[in-house]
């Protein structure tokens, strides 16, 4: 009797054993299990997608860290060319001038697509919460919206913006223009398009990152044109989509160059994207002024820039992995966001010069 008891002790004795040693080779396996820091800085156009992938991401690979700051396209451009970060964003993609000082080479990769949208606040105080008895689309034709930015245009109740509205009472408000003060790749986009619509806007201001604004006040940032914007009543702003929605402005619907007044929503600017073809060699394009009956007028992709080479392998690695998830899993939030999911077509595009990052 003796005898199996102490049999019996023996093997509880080693089954403790084994489990100290498991437990122990686990700790040791946590240990080495390194955390793996991402920085990256550009476009605040995408940025409130990104902070949701980076969540949602980090849930699901706690040892990859990714931090990104929202500091305008061409500040991020200039982080990359001076090699402060790990990857840049910008919603104009980066010039072959701006590629050429970059050592290590660049990628560009279409990551998600939205709309530039002209939010407003017609509210006739800066308490009030709500739009007083209007429209959340207010109709405004082509020429309207790039005199508004013009400075030709300077109150609310003006002819020419009633005449698309005659159901309306617009208030005796005078517009005030909301624009980015920081080197911006939503203001391009957007003067792209104002330029390609309105020759006394190409020859008066022009297109670029930063522009000479006729009129109105500035600010830094998607998020701060829609803060000045909801401040202000009579402000009109350009912001990206997902701000004004989130934050329950009203915008305006468009004239396209088919003489349609669209409302931006994911679907009609899904309508634009539908016809660029992204050339193979660098997944940058644009088209500033659609065509397409239904299309919503200034959409456009924007770009995670990499560079080619990384000097850290594990590095390289950790940044393809997440590019390949945004690329398949990250697509399904975009919606819910307020951005446009790439197509099958674009993904396959980007997948492959995703597969050129190097060590």
């Amino acid at each position: 009797m003796s005898a199996q008891f102490e049999s019996k002790r023996l093997a509880s004795l080693l089954s403790l054993i084994v489990l100290g040693l498991n437990i122990a080779s686990c700790a040791t396996d946590s240990q080495n299990v390194k955390t793996i820091s991402l920085v990256g800085a550009g476009a605040s156009f995408p940025a409130p997608l990104y902070e949701r992938w980076l969540s949602d991401y980090n849930q699901q690979n706690p040892n990859v860290e990714i931090n990104y700051q929202a500091i305008g396209s061409g500040a991020g451009v200039q982080q990359l060319i001076k090699g402060t970060v790990d990857f840049a964003a910008s919603d104009v993609g980066i010039t072959n001038e701006q590629a050429a000082k970059v050592k290590r080479g660049v990628i560009a990769l279409p990551l998600t697509a939205g709309s530039i949208v002209l939010a407003y606040n017609l509210t006739t105080t800066a308490r009030q919460s709500s739009q007083v008895n209007l429209p959340n689309s207010l109709k405004l034709s082509r020429q309207v919206y790039t005199d508004i930015f013009l400075g030709k245009i300077t109150n609310w109740n003006n002819p020419r913006i009633a005449v698309a509205n005659p159901a309306v009472n617009l208030p005796d408000l005078p517009i005030q223009v909301v624009h980015r003060t920081d080197s911006s790749g939503t203001t391009s986009v957007l003067t792209q398009h104002l330029s390609t619509v309105s020759p006394e806007w190409k020859s008066k201001v022009g297109v670029g990152k930063s522009v000479a604004w006729p009129v109105g006040v500035g600010a830094k940032g998607n998020e701060g044109v829609t803060a000045l914007v909801q401040q202000i009543p009579g402000a009109i702003g350009y912001v990206e989509y997902a701000y004004a929605i989130q934050n329950k402005l009203p915008v305006a619907a468009l004239e396209n160059k088919s003489g349609n007044y669209i409302t931006p929503t994911p679907e009609s600017a899904a309508r634009t994207l539908e016809t660029v073809k992204l050339p193979a060699d660098n997944l940058i394009a644009f088209i500033t002024d659609p065509i397409g009956a239904q299309s919503y007028p200034i959409a456009t992709y924007t770009w995670l820039l990499t560079y080619r080479q990384y000097q850290n392998p594990i590095k390289a690695q950790a940044l393809k992995n997440f590019v390949n998830w945004a690329l398949i899993e990250g697509q399904k939030s975009s919606l819910e966001l307020g951005y446009i999911p790439l197509s099958k077509e674009v993904v396959i595009q980007a997948q492959s010069v995703a597969n050129k990052i190097t060590e």
